[in-house]
């Protein structure tokens, strides 16, 4: 899909919904699709990702949090919490160090804000350990997306002149950085400001990025950013990413509304060679992995009420169960062996990826705003120790629901501030350990929940 397509997509989503409990007046679409705003934009849809990413909208991706009030816990998890070696609770308010999220790995935190593209922080104490500044302007949407053999994975805004108008010709660099140091070891530009999850990945060997084109995957040198080797696919197909055990695998279909197949293809992560391993009927969207399988959903009737839950694995062998939706969805994440969803009437469920069945309804615990926002509540995260999964909404208000029958085990709430409105305005919520970190804009916290105790 062309940039040009992209942008009449979003014209025709924004004069169809509200914003701020006000109908969108005429100019803020053009805001939208222009300058900074157009940037956001643009690193959360991409080109092809963007196709499904507007069109199931309403269907897949988590959205909208509201309030709830400080609770002792209801009953206890499975495990009791046992906090990790060194951790003492802590919250940070470092301007400009997370409001683009953040990644978790060992006893660090690698996030990404309006003044540092990447910053270290000490997961146990909350003190940033080194930050690097970011490139022009750091209002994205992106976060370190991969950290590997000492080695972090993010993005930054490419360095470009200024158009005549005061714009300028955007772009996003691809960055590795060394995790003990924070020095910048190579950048490589990608041709678009797609940041989300199918932008770039590690594989064996290798990070799989959507560069030189809008239609290349290159598997690029983890140390040196150089090119090993490349996979373009033909023009009018679009193909989603998605990687199982270190291999990388793309769906590709044909961009039309209503394609006839998805072909599952497997990309050697030494060579790059492809093989077909299967094909799908009709336009199957990836929605997330689990283990050793890609989790896909199809719309089988016009509202995409009516829906196939899908899993895959890298051989290709499938299983596919029907899945209704019922009522709007605020969201929903692939979670271990589960299928979260939120409503918009605030109930959360857990759907079987073995049979499309819903294992549990229950209230989510923090109230969810209807359709006239664009804030949204965190991706879910779940602590299979504990067996607990956590939900966070833009007001700091925290839930945890029992993962194998949905009864509320935790309530509490953060004071982790208010983010504004619009594409960048997601909280997020990260497990280290048994601990939580909820991140609201620059606002991290820290804590243990008392689940089990």
């Amino acid at each position: 899909m062309t940039t040009e397509r992209v942008e009449d997509k979003v014209r025709d989503t924004l004069h169809a919904v509200a914003l701020d409990r006000v109908r969108a007046p005429g100019d803020l679409v053009e805001k939208v699709v222009r300058r900074r705003s157009r940037r956001r934009f643009s690193q959360a849809a991409g080109t092809a990702v963007a196709v499904a990413a507007i069109s199931v909208g309403a269907v897949f991706g988590f959205g909208d949090g509201g309030s709830a009030r400080h609770e002792r816990p209801v009953r206890p998890a499975a495990s009791p919490a046992t906090p990790p070696q060194g951790w003492k609770p802590w919250q940070s308010s470092a301007a400009g160090a997370g409001e683009r999220g953040c990644l978790v790995d060992g006893s660090a935190l690698y996030c990404s804000g309006s003044a540092y593209d990447v910053a270290k922080i000490d997961a146990n104490t909350g003190k940033r350990l080194w930050s690097v500044e970011v490139n022009r302007e750091g209002d994205g949407i992106d976060h370190p997306f991969a950290v590997r053999d000492g080695v972090v994975y993010a993005y930054r805004n490419h360095t470009a002149q200024n158009q005549s108008n005061g714009d300028y010709f955007g772009g996003t660099d691809l960055m590795a950085v060394k995790a003990d140091t924070g020095k910048v070891l190579w950048t490589v530009q990608m041709p678009q400001d797609d940041r989300t999850e199918q932008a770039a990945m590690p594989i064996d060997g290798a990070v799989l990025a959507n560069t030189p084109s809008v239609r290349t995957m290159s598997a690029l040198d983890p140390l040196t950013g150089k090119e090993k080797w490349r996979h373009t696919w033909d023009k009018g197909i679009v193909c989603q990413r998605a990687v199982l055990s270190g291999v990388p695998y793309l769906l590709c279909a044909r961009d039309v509304e209503k394609p006839d197949g998805t072909d599952v293809i497997r990309l050697d992560p030494a060579t790059g060679s492809a093989t077909k391993v299967t094909t799908l009927p009709g336009m199957q969207q990836l929605i997330g992995t689990s283990g050793d399988r890609m989790v896909l959903l199809a719309a089988r009737d016009e509202d995409r009420k009516d829906l196939q839950l899908t899993t895959v694995n890298g051989s290709g062998e499938h299983a596919s169960h029907p899945y209704r939706v019922k009522g709007a969805l605020a969201g929903s994440d692939v979670v271990g062996d589960r299928l979260i969803t939120v409503s918009r009437k605030g109930e959360a469920s857990a759907h079987s990826l073995a049979t499309g069945k819903a294992l549990w309804t229950r209230p989510v615990g923090v109230k969810v705003p209807g359709q006239d926002t664009m804030q949204s509540i965190a991706s879910p995260v779940v602590s299979t120790r504990q067996g607990v999964v956590y939900f966070l909404d833009p007001t700091g208000n925290l839930s945890g629901l029992d993962l194998h029958t949905g009864a509320q085990v935790w309530r509490d709430h953060v004071d982790t501030g208010r983010t504004k409105p619009g594409f960048a305005g997601s909280p997020q919520l990260l497990l280290y350990g048994d601990a939580l970190v909820a991140r609201n804009g620059s606002t991290l916290v820290s804590l243990l929940p008392p689940t089990g105790n």
